[in-house]
């Protein structure tokens, strides 16, 4: 057959990623017509975005799951895959409701450059990097990956006009700012009154109870790590939301696929992000990660993106792999506590561990956090033993908000067929049967000599908290 007699409409500006959770994800690429066009693929293609292939998904729980090594890279095609795909489900009812709203190849387009770009302000350890890096300059990665999108990527981003479904409409041009916008969890609500509606709802999709971006990574997760149970619905989900007049709806239909992605998320949780090693190696990261990331990027990172570009795992333990023959006596301590942790040997072993829902703790009693416990603990051991190293870890996993209608920018409303009408109080009645806010509380030493002794002085801290469950494992 000669290439004229192909169907060119067909394929042309188009290419496929084979991914193991979507099987295929599709991108847009440069027409094969002498155009100069800009697509997916030169954002894909960019440093900001290759940057996310050094930059794992998992922060520690890869050394508890040796398959887990899969990348924020990874996750953001994913989650575009993801966007588009809610994008062209929901185009209908955003429109039906909100018709000022752009056509409907813009705004699958805008969503998925907001999926493919969520994460790109993360740095080394994600999440663990905002916390006790950014944390000092009061940033989050998403306010890097805003910064990233309008300043280093938005002459790229503008020139887009087409998305995998078509160009957009002649007057229609992409704009880096609502790029920025979508990604951003809500803040300020005089924020959102300087936006149009239809982008104030498209951000739900991006900060709700489940969002383009979980559901990519709780099936990635789960997947990469072999957990595999209880894996998500996503089809019978997407399927049943939709567009109102308040907002974005789940109809009652999907209250099952809701259950599931709920219980799914919980079991992530419990089970692989707050894995007692996962939280042993966090214990001894704290230690080291500020003062080694301040070594190496000591300004405000928003005042040098350049040098930001550079900021990944593998400079990182580059870097660190230098410090260990450095005549600074600081980066030399630094480096040999890094080569404990890269060479996976347990600083902390855990000795004591207790699962305590809110539901145990009585109205109005305020769970102290892990320094105030760690007080309690050594107060309640033996005095020869008053000064023994150890550390209390308190991990808070929330599958449900405590209060499902106290945030409506963050929930969705739920249909009732029968009453045609939408409220968000049904959400109270899915939570009766998700278990509600769980702390993880545990207590680790240097080592198991006295495992018993530390189990015992927990205990008594904890005071009539109950369902306690020591263990030495």
């Amino acid at each position: 057959m000669k290439k004229s007699d192909l169907p060119s409409t067909s394929y042309s500006g188009m290419a496929l990623i084979a991914d193991p959770i979507h099987s295929y994800a599709f991108f847009t690429v440069p027409l094969e017509n002498g155009s100069v066009e800009k697509t997916e693929k030169d954002i894909i293609d960019s440093p900001w975005m290759q940057r996310l292939r050094r930059i794992y998904q998992l922060q520690s729980a890869r050394w508890v799951y040796p398959a887990a090594e899969h990348t924020r890279f990874q996750h953001s095609l994913g989650t575009m895959h993801v966007a588009g795909e809610f994008a062209r489900h929901l185009y209908p009812s955003l429109k039906d409701t909100c018709r000022d709203a752009p056509s409907p190849n813009y705004v699958e387009e805008l969503l998925r450059l907001a999926g493919l770009l969520h994460d790109v302000g993360h740095g080394p350890f994600g999440h663990f990097f905002d916390e006790h890096y950014l944390g000092r300059w009061g940033l989050t990665h998403e306010d890097i990956g805003r910064r990233i999108i309008v300043r280093k990527l938005g002459v790229l981003i503008a020139k887009i006009s087409r998305g995998p479904s078509g160009s957009f409409a002649r007057s229609e041009k992409m704009d880096p700012r609502q790029v920025a916008y979508l990604i951003k969890m809500p803040e300020r609500h005089d924020e959102d009154r300087q936006q149009p509606r239809w982008l104030v709802w498209l951000r739900q999709l991006f900060s709700g109870i489940y969002t383009v971006d979980n559901l990519d990574y709780v099936q990635r997760d789960a997947y990469m790590t072999g957990f595999s149970l209880d894996m998500v619905d996503m089809p019978r989900l997407r399927y049943y939301t939709f567009f109102t007049k308040d907002g974005l709806a789940l109809h009652q239909s999907g209250i099952s696929a809701l259950r599931r992605f709920l219980n799914a998320r919980l079991n992530l949780y419990s089970n692989v992000y707050f894995h007692r090693t996962t939280r042993a190696l966090d214990l001894h990261l704290q230690e080291i990660f500020s003062d080694t990331l301040y070594l190496m990027y000591p300004g405000n990172p928003v005042e040098n993106l350049d040098a930001y570009l550079q900021c990944d795992e593998w400079s990182l333990y580059s870097e660190v792999q230098h410090w260990l023959s450095d005549g600074n006596a600081l980066k030399r301590k630094l480096a040999l506590e890094w080569r404990e942790i890269y060479a996976r040997e347990l600083k902390w072993k855990m000795s004591f561990a207790a699962e305590i829902s809110v539901d145990q703790i009585q109205r109005g009693t305020e769970f102290p956090g892990a320094q105030n416990y760690e007080v309690k603990v050594r107060s309640c051991l033996p005095a020869k033993l008053r000064k023994l190293p150890f550390r209390v870890d308190v991990a808070t996993q929330d599958p449900r908000p405590l209060n499902p209608i106290a945030e409506p920018g963050k929930q969705i409303n739920i249909f009732n067929p029968v009453t045609g009408l939408t409220s968000p109080e049904p959400l109270a009645e899915i939570y009766r049967f998700i278990p509600a806010r769980v702390r993880h509380f545990r207590v680790f030493a240097l080592n198991h000599n006295y495992d018993a002794e530390l189990a015992a002085a927990a205990e008594a801290a904890l005071g009539n908290i109950e369902k306690t469950i020591p263990t030495n494992v």
